[in-house]
C-alpha cells in the first residue's frame, strides 16, 4: 500500500531509539522527510546515519541535539526541520518520561519533572507545528500516549501524564478539523526493544519476565517497536484520512479497557 508520504515533511521528538526510531523509520521508508532528536549526541548520530541508509539520501533526514524539556528545545527542532525542509506536514510527539512511587513519597519536584518531560513538549511543540500545519492547507499530529494513559496501571506520574497526552489529543483534533488537521493518540502497551526498560528487566530477571508475559500479554510475546511505527505512518497519510480524535492501542490486547 503506497502511503502517500512521498517528500511530505515530519518532526518526530524523542527518536533516537525505541518508539521515536521506529516512527522516524516508518515515515522515511515511505519516503518523508524526517527531523529527529533527542538529547545525546552520540546515540541522535547513529540514529541519523540509520535513518539516511533506509532514505538512500543524506538530505532526507536531519537531526537536532536538544532538551525538549525546555521551550527553547523545542523551538530549536521546529525551527531547524523549517530550515531544512521549508515547511512541516506531520507532528509526532514522542518524548515522555515520569518517576516517582506513591502518592505519599513523590515529592513536587517529581511531578513537575513529569510534566515538563512529557506533557509540556507535547503542548509546546503542537503549539508551534500548527499554524506550519495551516500554511500546508492540512496536516497531521500524533501523540505516542501508553495504555497505561487509558486506564489505571504503570508509575502514578507516568499514568497522569499519559492520560493528559490523550485528553490534549481529543481537544486539538475537535479544535483543528476546520483546518484539515487531523490529531490522534497511539497507545502502546509493553513494548521491548534495544536500551528500553523492559529490555532491560528481562536481561536482570528472565524468569520473572516470563512469568509477567504469561500472565499479562496474551499473544505470549512484547510488542516491537516497528508494530508502533507502522501504525504512526498510516495515521500520518491520507488512507487515514477520516481517522481523528481516536486513541488507538497497539498492546496484542494486553489493555482491559473497552474504550
Amino acid at each position: 500500500m503506497d502511503l502517500g508520504l512521498a517528500g511530505k515533511v515530519a518532526v518526530v521528538t524523542g527518536s533516537s531509539r525505541g518508539l521515536g526510531l521506529a516512527s522516524a523509520r516508518a515515515l522515511v521508508s515511505e519516503g518523508a522527510r524526517v527531523c529527529v532528536s533527542a538529547r545525546g549526541r552520540e546515540r541522535l548520530g547513529e540514529a541519523v546515519a540509520e535513518l539516511r541508509a533506509v532514505a538512500g539520501a543524506d538530505d532526507s533526514v536531519v537531526g537536532v541535539e536538544a532538551d525538549l524539556s525546555t521551550a527553547d528545545g523545542v523551538a530549536s527542532v521546529i525551527d531547524r526541520t523549517v530550515d531544512a525542509f521549508g515547511g512541516l506536514d506531520i507532528l509526532v510527539n514522542n518524548v515522555g518520561k515520569a518517576g516517582g512511587t506513591g502518592i505519599v513519597d513523590t515529592t513536587d519536584a517529581e511531578w513537575q519533572a513529569a510534566l515538563e518531560q512529557t506533557l509540556y513538549p507535547a503542548i509546546r511543540a503542537s503549539r508551534l507545528a500548527v499554524p506550519l500545519l495551516r500554511r500546508r492547507g492540512g496536516g497531521v499530529i500524533i501523540m505516542i500516549a501508553s495504555i497505561w494513559g487509558r486506564e489505571s496501571g504503570g508509575r502514578m506520574t507516568y499514568n497522569a501524564v499519559k492520560a493528559a497526552e490523550i485528553s490534549l489529543a481529543k481537544a486539538l483534533a475537535g479544535q483543528l478539523a476546520g483546518d484539515n488537521i487531523r490529531v490522534n493518540s497511539v497507545a502502546p502497551g509493553s513494548i521491548s526493544f534495544p536500551g528500553g526498560s523492559w529490555a532491560t528487566r528481562q536481561a536482570e530477571d528472565p524468569e520473572g519476565m516470563a512469568a509477567f508475559i504469561a500472565r499479562e500479554l496474551p499473544f505470549g510475546r512484547f510488542g516491537r517497536a516497528e508494530e508502533v511505527g507502522d501504525l504512526v505512518a498510516f495515521l500520518a497519510s491520507s488512507r487515514a484520512s477520516w481517522v481523528s480524535g481516536a486513541s488507538i492501542t497497539v498492546d496484542g490486547c494486553q489493555s482491559k479497557s473497552l474504550i
